[in-house]
């Protein structure tokens, strides 16, 4: 009966390190694709401030969505539609953007629901701010926007 009972105790041991060593696996590569994430959404804020707007699409697939008033658009030639004709009249940015309360949420392993606030500041245009909320896809070329709503 000892013999049983020690054979159990080290095996639950065993399972629960192997447990805890494959789940911080886990944890850390969920802990680098949020980080890339979060570098290419930053990225994004980085082109809009150098006022490249080529720079501040790049993390868009080429079929990704927006939501508009009226319902989504697709293409990213939509969003760079909607840019040009909004924020970016004078052919830059009219504002600096930021992002603020960034929470990235990982729906498995290929894809990554974001959500956050955006704040638009400086210019002649008082502060502007709002919720967003976007979707990600792990694609070949690294983490990609497939949808915006802002």
């Amino acid at each position: 009966m000892n013999k049983k009972v020690i054979f159990i105790v080290l095996f639950s041991l065993f399972a629960a390190s192997a447990l805890q060593v494959f789940g911080q696996e886990s944890r850390k590569k969920q802990s680098s694709d949020e980080i890339q994430i979060r570098a290419a959404l930053e990225s994004t804020a980085i082109g809009w401030n150098e006022g490249s707007l080529e720079k501040y699409l790049a993390v868009y697939t080429p079929d990704a969505t927006e939501m508009r008033g009226t319902g989504p658009a697709g293409g990213v030639e939509a969003i760079e539609e909607t840019m040009k004709k909004g924020f970016w009249k004078t052919g830059r940015p009219l504002q600096n953007l930021r992002y603020e309360s960034v929470v990235v949420r990982m729906l498995g392993k290929e894809g990554a629901l974001v959500t956050g606030n955006y704040i638009l500041t400086g210019g002649t245009i008082p502060e502007r701010k709002g919720w967003f909320t976007s979707v990600w896809r792990n694609t070949k070329k690294g983490w990609r926007m497939i949808h915006d709503h802002s």
